[in-house]
Parts: C-alpha cells; sequence; structure tokens
C-alpha cells in the first residue's frame, strides 16, 4: 500500500509545482505586455523648431515613427490630409503650429492638448496658408482648357486638371530643380516635380513621358514632360503648387488668361 501511494503522491506534487510555475510565468508575461502597452501608448514628442526635408522613398509613416511621433499628429501638424502623399524636398515639422497657425493638437494616449509655449494659436484653412505674394515668377505649363479646380482640403484636388493633346509640351512653371522625376506615387502617375526655392515646389502629372531626370536644373518655360494620361481617364496635365509642403490654388499665382 506504502510502496502505491508513494508514486501518486510524487505525481501531485509535481503537478502542483508546475501550475505554480505556470501561474508566475503568466503573471510575468502580463506584466511585461501591460509594461510594453504602457510605453506605446504614451504618444507623440514634438520636437519645438525642428524640421524634416522629405527624402526618395520616405513615407509619412517612417517619418513620424523615426522621430517618435504618431502618423496622425505629425500629417495634423503640417496639413497633410488622406492619402498622406509627400514629396522629396518638401519640409516638415516635427511640432504643432510649425511655419503655420494652428489649434492645439492632441496626442495618442493622453488627455491633455500639446501647444506651442507661445500665444494660442487660430485655425486657418489650408488655401490661406501661403503669402500674398511668390518669389517664384509663375508660367502656364500647358495650354488648354481648365478641367477641374483646387479644393481646399479635398485630397483629390490639391491642384488643377487642364485638357490638352496627348504628346503637347509640359513645361516649367518657374525657374528651378527637378527633384523627383518618376512614377511611384501612386494616382500621379509619370510625375515631376520642382523645387523652386525653400518655400515652393511645383508638381505635374499624368504625363506620357518625362524628358528632365532628378538633379536638373530648368528654366521657366523649358520642356520637362509630354502631356499624356497616366493615371488619368484622358489625356490632361494635373498641376500643383505647394507652399512650405502644403497644396495652395494654382489659379491664384498662375496668370490671368
Amino acid at each position: 500500500m506504502t510502496q502505491t501511494t508513494t508514486p501518486i503522491r510524487a505525481t501531485i506534487a509535481r503537478a502542483a509545482t508546475a501550475r505554480i510555475l505556470l501561474s508566475v510565468g503568466l503573471a510575468l508575461a502580463l506584466a511585461a505586455c501591460s509594461s510594453t502597452v504602457t510605453r506605446s501608448g504614451s504618444g507623440s514628442t514634438p520636437k519645438y523648431g525642428a524640421t524634416t526635408v522629405v527624402q526618395r522613398g520616405d513615407t509619412l509613416y517612417r517619418i513620424a515613427t523615426d522621430n517618435g511621433i504618431a502618423m496622425r499628429d505629425l500629417a495634423a501638424w503640417n496639413g497633410i490630409s488622406a492619402p498622406y502623399t509627400i514629396y522629396p524636398g518638401q519640409r516638415l515639422s516635427l511640432y504643432p503650429g510649425g511655419g503655420r497657425s494652428t489649434a492645439p493638437t492632441r496626442t495618442a494616449g493622453t488627455s491633455k492638448p500639446v501647444t506651442r509655449p507661445t500665444t494660442p494659436a487660430t485655425t486657418a484653412p489650408a488655401a490661406t496658408l501661403a503669402p500674398a505674394a511668390s518669389s517664384v515668377k509663375w508660367r502656364w505649363p500647358v495650354d488648354g482648357q481648365l478641367l477641374s479646380r483646387f479644393e481646399a482640403g479635398q485630397p483629390t484636388k490639391q491642384g488643377i486638371d487642364i485638357a490638352g493633346s496627348g504628346g503637347a509640351p509640359v513645361r516649367a512653371a518657374g525657374d528651378g530643380t527637378v527633384v523627383y522625376s518618376g512614377s511611384g506615387l501612386v494616382g500621379y502617375g509619370e510625375l515631376i516635380i520642382i523645387k523652386h526655392d525653400e518655400q515652393w515646389l511645383s508638381a505635374y502629372g499624368h504625363n506620357r513621358n518625362r524628358l528632365v531626370n532628378e538633379g536638373a536644373v530648368v528654366k521657366a518655360g523649358q520642356q520637362i514632360a509630354e502631356l499624356g494620361r497616366t493615371g488619368a481617364s484622358r489625356d490632361m496635365l494635373h498641376f500643383e503648387i505647394r507652399y512650405n509642403g502644403k497644396p495652395v490654388d494654382p489659379l491664384r499665382y498662375l496668370p490671368r488668361k
């Protein structure tokens, strides 16, 4: 009888020990998970006064992550709406209110708004952010009928669409340097972006053929592409002007026809 009960008691003891170890391990695992969640939910850390310039291949998510900022916060601070398209050469502020008036931005995981340590700011529509005058002597990139106009806050109408015949010359709207020439941005087809100075960019989409490479210095009126319909339903040019990375109404700057 004694020989029979001894193995049984040993088995019960081992099972009890295993349950204790499992409970301890589970508690430690839950504690680790809780610690991780707390850290990841701490929200954005603004870098007041700091900016970064978008490089080829960058995404808004990558820039935000590299700087310890939630992507939606970085988008809000720079007036970027979905689908969160950014351009090479574009300068992004890594803090709320950078270079424009803005309302306080709430960060993820906190109930307190993050504000600049200055006077209260006010919210302004994206279309009114650009100054009344530009240092660039703008000219029309193509001759043709205006198909659609700029609408502030509309992701698909951040510029104007101009009709034209396939193969017609697309010309630089101002002096500058080509900072992007490719087809990597969804919805723009064959795209060219020109940087005119530290504040101003222009973009030319749906081209049939690109005639300039990145790094090329171009003059206003110089042909940079052939008009086409890549990424579009008809032959046309999609044209944007951006001030500090934010889209503005091109018709405010192009000469009146």
